[in-house]
């Protein structure tokens, strides 16, 4: 018997669940005509507190639980929308979802980055789909142009900015002039941020998208812990001038490299041209620049979060996954592993480095500093005195080195530190030109 109806069932009733349900409702009819039978909000399975939000009481009776049990035996719910976040217990919703036999939507970075590849096969196993492009980028079209668009390609890089709370933090430093502490603290009043910040501001978040991103790039499993990610809190506001004034922008950049079989995958703050296209990408924003040698360079822009644009992302993947149950197209994933792929340890990794620091003003001091670089065969570009302090007599340098493997630089940056003529070195920023 022909479905009539296409029931959803929405896990969550958060800022982006809540559009989602919104969006069902309002668009209805356009959803409607799209998919060529309705898309019904059949359960949404909520915690108790939830059912005191405005939208909650909004909804119809019998639409709201907060059993698992009633809303996974549902038998007119045909896909499943998980919109809690995080790790625990959104993972083991998303399997018993799929065992079930319903097909499944997620907006959640985490879930994918760490379990993508047991739940992809899980859906093959159990005949249904798994779609997931609000997981990185919000409302910018990623994970499907990998997936389609690009797979005649070999893709050899993705240079991304992918979190926004980051990326407006250095808008402000690099624009204002502010300090760190400042620009996260108005990131946080204006709801970029969250209270507990971390996540964003060491790369966590970067590094989750990242491997979802490097995984369907290169057809390999790139797990978040295969990932290097280092923080922003260490960048100060004179780093961006002195950017500026090489030419360059400082920006939170999640890296990922495709060289024969070997793939790097990296976050952290980078120097990158300030010509380049990423360059001008500010506040909260998001960027990714993909690299293939069929399509050359394509850039995809967009706001990379917020209720609106994810729940475009979530929406999209409902009307599709409905599309698949009505027309009866298969669901087995084109996507397959390329054997044979190992992660290239960041230790190995070559590129060119600025440096801060405060040494004693006095002479011979630049000798001892490219006497601990040469014998780590680092070479020098450049050394620009900044500012002095009489009183103290020392003076602020830095240094642009020509490439370098990142275990000589680290390295030599701990004899610097041992040396009596270096006070402090104030920071170590990758550069990527």
């Amino acid at each position: 018997m022909k479905k009539q109806s296409i029931g959803v069932g929405l896990m969550g009733l958060g800022v982006v669940a809540g559009q989602v349900a919104r969006v069902l409702t309002d668009k209805a009819a356009i959803l409607a005509e799209q998919v060529g039978q309705p898309l019904v909000l059949r359960k949404v399975k909520v915690l108790a507190q939830d059912l005191e939000r405005p939208q909650a009481k909004e909804m119809g009776p019998g639409i709201l639980t907060t059993d698992d049990d009633e809303f996974f035996n549902e038998p007119d719910i045909d896909i499943v929308v998980e919109a809690i976040g995080g790790e625990s217990p959104a993972y083991d919703y998303l399997k018993r979802a799929i065992t079930s036999g319903k097909h499944v939507v997620t907006s959640n970075k985490e879930v994918i980055a760490k379990h993508g590849a047991e739940l992809r096969a899980l859906t093959e196993q159990y005949g249904v789909g798994l779609r997931y492009e609000a997981s990185v980028g919000g409302g910018i079209p990623l994970v499907s142009p990998f997936q389609h668009d690009l797979v005649a390609n070999r893709i050899s890089g993705i240079y991304a900015i992918i979190n926004g709370t980051t990326n407006y933090i250095f808008t402000r430093m690099a624009k204002e002039g502010v300090d760190f502490s400042a620009a996260l603290k108005k990131a946080q009043e204006l709801g970029y941020a969250e209270a507990d910040p971390r996540n964003d501001i060491e790369g966590v978040d970067a590094a989750y998208k990242l491997a979802i991103l490097a995984s369907l790039a290169f057809k390999s499993t790139v797990r978040p812990e295969d990932i290097f990610h280092d923080g922003i809190s260490r960048l100060d506001s004179r780093d961006f001038r002195y950017a500026q004034e090489l030419g360059y922008a400082i920006k939170l950049l999640a890296i990922a490299k495709q060289n024969d079989k070997q793939i790097e995958a990296r976050v952290h703050p980078v120097f990158i041209p300030d010509d380049s296209l990423l360059a001008e990408v500010d506040d909260v924003y998001n960027a990714v620049l993909v690299e293939g040698d069929l399509v050359g360079k394509v850039l995809f822009f967009g706001e990379g979060a917020g209720a609106r644009p994810t729940s475009s992302a979530v929406v999209a993947d409902i009307v599709a996954s409905a599309l698949k149950i009505i027309n009866g197209i298969g669901t087995k994933s084109r996507w397959k592993l390329e054997p044979g792929k190992v992660i290239k340890p960041m230790s190995q990794i070559e590129t060119r480095y600025y440096m801060r620091m405060n040494v004693a003003d006095r002479h011979g001091v630049l000798s001892q500093i490219s006497k601990v670089l040469g014998d780590h065969l680092i070479s020098i570009s450049s050394v620009i005195q900044k500012e002095t302090n009489r009183r103290e007599q020392t003076a602020e340098i830095v240094i642009m080195t020509h490439p370098a493997r990142e275990a000589a630089m680290q390295e030599s940056v701990e004899e610097l530190q041992h040396l009596d003529v270096v006070r402090k070195v104030n920071n170590l920023v990758r550069v990527e030109d």
